[in-house]
């Protein structure tokens, strides 16, 4: 099966490193016209360089904090003036934020919910009606499997990307008719720029290699995914070639969710 996004425009929050970096690489190969979507514009045009060696389609890089509504809204219509319009839409910003429910204080709350959940609740307000207008739109919210099985102890985090699940079946209810079509990936354990910070945070003695293998051999498959293996799974579901694909929570997981 050949998938390709030729002709399509993507923007892609969290885009200049790991899964969003490896997302806009693959939709680029793919045909598409990429905007990735960092706070810091260093990386970000580290992660352009990158995506362009690779492809001939346009590549721009948007400095944004997702966090704040005045820049998504920036954000968003500068990428549109430069290409045109967004058919695809991949909200990926987020980090991991857990602790202890007592220790969470209401400001760590809603700064947790400011990044995952109304960062995509805003992107998919300014993107939905004009997908709707063009009757074509893809969009994918990345989450992490808590969201359907949530743990002691990955609050808020889990909390969060539970809402950010909900949210999605409401846009992919109101987008079906449309032809709007709005899914989740959920994400296990990937290796990532995140693993890397999470490795130096625990002071272990072991080096990266064997934690990625220590952390791998947890997973159902024996080993850690891969971003482009992940990234694989968003291209398809943004293709032609997902088209009755809708409304639902994918896991990419190497099996570990105790929910299907």
């Amino acid at each position: 099966m050949d998938v390709r996004l030729d002709g399509r425009n993507a923007l892609i929050t969290g885009g200049s490193k790991g899964l969003g970096l490896a997302m806009a690489k693959k939709f680029a190969a793919a045909g598409a016209n990429v905007a990735i979507l960092a706070r810091r514009a260093e990386p970000l045009e580290e992660a352009k360089r990158a995506i362009t060696a690779g492809t001939l389609s346009k590549v721009m890089a948007v400095p944004c904090d997702v966090a704040k509504a005045a820049d998504v809204t920036a954000a968003f219509a500068a990428a549109q003036a430069e290409l045109g319009h967004i058919d695809i839409l991949v909200n990926n910003a987020g980090q991991s934020q857990t602790g202890k429910f007592e220790s969470i204080t209401d400001e760590v709350w809603q700064a947790d919910l400011d990044l995952k959940l109304f960062a995509a609740i805003r992107f998919a307000r300014l993107a939905l009606p004009r997908m709707k207008e063009r009757r074509f739109g893809r969009i994918i919210n990345v989450l992490n499997i808590g969201a359907k099985a949530p743990r002691a102890g990955a609050a808020p985090t889990v909390v969060s990307r539970a809402a950010g699940m909900a949210l999605t079946k409401v846009l992919a209810g109101e987008g079906a008719p449309f032809n709007v079509l709005v899914n989740a990936l959920l994400v296990g354990v990937i290796v990532s720029d995140q693993i890397a910070r999470r490795h130096r945070a625990e002071g272990t003695n072991v080096s990266l290699d064997d934690y990625i293998h220590k952390a791998g051999a947890q997973v159902p498959l024996g080993r850690m995914g891969e971003a482009e293996e992940f990234a694989n799974v968003a291209c398809f579901l943004a293709s032609d070639a997902g088209s009755y694909v809708t409304g639902t929570a994918i896991n990419v997981d190497g099996g570990m969710s105790p929910v299907m």
